[in-house]
């Protein structure tokens, strides 16, 4: 399969807060150097790089470096990223809104994009007119945008403005009309920015779905920029994580949205506690928590399909009447999926002081395969946590199916219970 989309070693530089160099020196300088000399410009030398929250002493700086991949025909990428990544750059790349300071890209087939809310529309004609327009950017003919607007104005549910300057539309219905056209114009390259978390809930399913629709059905090349994980994951294959304007990752789409949202985080399945500093007071003192695969040590690879064993030991300067510990188990979103302890069952009664070990065992096949956090509250009588902490423990759990290559895709949800089923043949 040919790529549908390369870029080649791709850099975008800015001058920050001006246009060119702003100084007739600087300018007759980077003249003399690329269109006499025939050198480098002078100026792509001393960029820094793009950390936005960093203050810099360089007046250059790279929105993107050094961008280098291939996007196969008919692939879904999301592309992923902080907020000044060089997500919504690389895509303006792409639909040649701007072109690159250094490097190549290679697209093959026309291009729809939908970057910012208005993009491509001219306000003060109407969304019929402007339906027409961007279909004859797009190298179409007239008949054939005819042949498609019934189609275009219904999907967007902008029938009875159809014929009103897109001035007067909202943002919501903008986005509805440029979606619309940009994926029915029939691209080989669909492009979309984060702007379809500007449509209302109903439209962005809608959206969705028409993008699985134009990748899986018509065999398209999609390009996905956006911070809702969940979409990113329903719909795309691969992805790419941008990182101060640079490729952090590039694979397996589950694989890169797990390394985004654990961002510096190092998982942390097991930890001592300091007695003078953490998880200590009113007499309790947590000594040690960990999770491990069932019997084996704490640095062996965690799978799905493991047993897993919660051992949590702490001592009591003083005793307590009643004492439980309650859990929240949160998956990589931070959403927290169900909460456990051993209240009401045996650590529900009166402890003297002393040191105690609490084991939880996790069924094997129970929890999805991906990153999870715990949090632990320390609770006295059954009204008072006294103690409490988050994200005390962070751990991984892989799939060995995807490792030996019989990977189907990652099922939905944060848990995989095994039900018991019965089947026989009535006929």
């Amino acid at each position: 399969m040919s790529a549908a989309i390369e870029f080649n070693h791709v850099g975008k530089q800015y001058r920050l807060g001006l246009v060119s160099t702003r100084t007739l020196s600087h300018d007759l300088n980077r003249w003399w150097q690329t269109a006499v000399l025939k050198k480098e410009d002078p100026y792509l030398k001393i960029g820094e790089v793009n950390d936005r929250s960093l203050l810099g002493s360089s007046e250059y700086v790279w929105a993107l470096r050094d961008i280098d991949f291939k996007v196969e025909q008919g692939d879904v990428v999301g592309i992923i990223g902080k907020n000044g990544a060089g997500k919504s750059t690389l895509l303006k790349l792409l639909s040649r809104v701007t072109g690159p300071t250094v490097g190549t890209i290679c697209a093959k087939g026309r291009i729809g994009s939908l970057l910012e809310v208005g993009t491509g529309f001219h306000p003060e004609m109407t969304g019929r007119e402007n339906i027409f327009m961007n279909g004859a950017i797009m190298g179409m003919t007239k008949h054939d945008v005819a042949n498609k607007l019934d189609e275009i104005v219904a999907f967007s549910g902008c029938e009875r403005y159809i014929d009103t300057p897109v001035k007067r539309y909202s943002s919501g219905m903008t986005v509805r009309l440029g979606f619309a056209v940009a994926a029915h114009l029939e691209p080989e390259i669909l492009v979309v920015d984060e702007v379809l978390a500007v449509g209302d809930a109903e439209f962005q399913k809608k959206a969705i779905g028409k993008m699985q629709d134009v990748s899986r059905g018509e065999g398209r090349t999609v390009l996905f920029v956006s911070h809702n994980m969940t979409s990113i994951r329903s719909l795309c294959n691969t992805g790419i994580f941008l990182e101060n304007g640079m490729v952090r990752e590039q694979g397996d789409i589950n694989t890169i949205v797990s390394h985004y949202l654990a961002g510096d985080n190092v998982l942390l399945n097991h930890k001592s506690f300091d007695k003078d500093k953490e998880l200590t007071g009113n007499g309790f003192e947590m000594i040690e928590m960990g999770i491990r695969k069932r019997g084996a040590s704490y640095d062996e690879v965690m799978s799905m399909t493991d047993e897993l064993e919660l051992v949590i030991r702490y001592r009591l300067d003083n005793p307590i009447e009643q004492l439980h510990l309650t859990l929240y188990l949160k998956n990589e979103q931070g959403n927290r999926v169900f909460s456990f302890s051993g209240a009401g069952r045996c650590y529900d009664y009166y402890h003297d002081k002393g040191e105690y070990v609490q084991t939880c065992i996790i069924p094997a096949n129970f929890l999805n395969w991906g990153n999870y956090a715990l949090d632990i509250f320390v609770v006295e009588n059954r009204t008072r946590s006294f103690l409490r902490a988050m994200d005390v423990l962070t751990f991984t759990l892989s799939n060995k199916a995807y490792a030996i290559g019989s990977y189907m895709g990652k099922e939905p949800g944060d848990i995989t219970p095994k039900f018991a089923f019965t089947e026989e043949k009535i006929r």
